[in-house]
């Protein structure tokens, strides 16, 4: 079965990203793997442990509204948390289960604003090869 990857952090743009993501899913009869990739800035010491746990606990919580609004919706869904940057988590995800798409929300910033700051759409438009569908938040 193929599937829609779905880059979820629970930000306005990845409430979006979901609702599409949902209608893909139904669309084409897709498996939904909800993505939160999950990297702190720091890599050593007691402080990144201490950071790594943090992020995951909150990417735990945010996935996990996404997931029960998948199920509401009638789609399939799994979550799958990743220790790395949110754009090469999800590229990973996205070759790891052959996705149709790559779905993932947009915060509304100029396109110099992310391709200066590194926004993770701009760079899974640059990166990926799997079709990346960005929504703009609501």
């Amino acid at each position: 079965m193929a599937t829609v990857v779905l880059g979820y952090d629970n930000s306005a743009g990845s409430k979006a990203a979901l609702a599409k993501a949902i209608d893909l899913a139904k669309t084409y009869g897709d498996r939904l793997v909800i993505g939160y990739g999950f990297a702190p800035s720091a890599t050593v010491g007691e402080e990144f442990t201490e950071h790594q746990k943090a992020l995951r606990e909150l990417g735990e919580k945010h996935t996990a509204q996404a997931l029960a609004k998948a199920a509401t919706e009638g789609v399939e869904a799994d979550v799958e948390l990743v220790a790395n940057s949110p754009s090469s988590a999800l590229i990973d995800l996205a070759e790891r289960h052959d996705a149709r798409f790559i779905v993932v929300g947009s915060y509304g910033e100029s396109p110099i604003k992310g391709a200066i700051l590194g926004s993770t759409p701009h760079k899974l438009l640059h990166l990926a090869e799997t079709p990346v569908v960005v929504v703009p938040a609501a």
